[in-house]
């Protein structure tokens, strides 16, 4: 619709009327019909669900953070060839002695929003740790407070940690509960019995 001022005299005396007028724009594909607004999803009544939450560490050109409290320290079975992690239930611990691989494992964000689980090898009983797990524990601690990108440093034997500049808000983490993410992360990698096809595997039954 759009809206036009006439002005109209009568009996000596002048007069100014508004009168609308229907729009002359009947253009069905007029770009500015279409476009979505920035509140799109909230108008539509749509929430977002999280289908899948990827288990790796982050892509050395991407700026994290590190949830503050949402980490969990476990046991894991890793096949290093095919880049699978699996999540052992504890009930399982003792009938795997030497398959098993301790670590912490942290919540993520990225600035285009995607969650994951970064997993990081922790100390051994006598605590030991190699320079890359060690480096990559203080790059979480950082990133729990600040927007950092990780990148290795193959010449050093480690990780190099570079903190974003300027002032950057803080992140928006998923209203979800983290043993919800974990369900999510490792639904196809849970393994809680000893006919687990990934155990089969490491035994060579498979």
């Amino acid at each position: 619709m759009t809206t036009t001022t006439k002005k109209r005299t009568a009996n000596n005396s002048s007069h100014t009327d508004t009168v609308t007028e229907p729009s002359t724009n009947n253009d069905i594909f007029d770009p500015s019909r279409l476009r979505l607004t920035q509140d799109f999803s909230a108008s539509m009544g749509v929430k977002k669900r999280l289908t899948v939450i990827q288990v790796r560490k982050p892509g050395k050109q991407e700026f994290i953070r590190v949830h503050p409290e949402n980490f969990l320290e476990t046991a894991v079975l890793e096949f290093k060839e095919e880049g699978e992690t699996y999540l052992v239930d504890p009930t399982l611990w003792s009938d795997l002695p030497g398959e098993l691989i301790p670590k912490v494992l942290y919540m993520t964000l990225n600035r285009q929003s995607v969650l994951r689980l970064w997993p990081i090898r922790l100390p051994d009983e006598e605590g030991k740790l190699d320079d890359w797990n060690q480096s990559a524990l203080e790059s979480a601690t950082i990133a729990k407070k600040s927007w950092v990108r990780v990148s290795s440093n193959r010449s050093a034997g480690m990780y190099e940690t570079f903190e974003a500049l300027g002032n950057h808000n803080e992140p928006e983490w998923p209203d979800m509960e983290f043993s919800e993410i974990l369900k999510i992360a490792f639904k196809n990698q849970y393994i809680d019995h000893l006919d687990h096809p990934a155990l089969l595997k490491l035994r060579g039954e498979s």
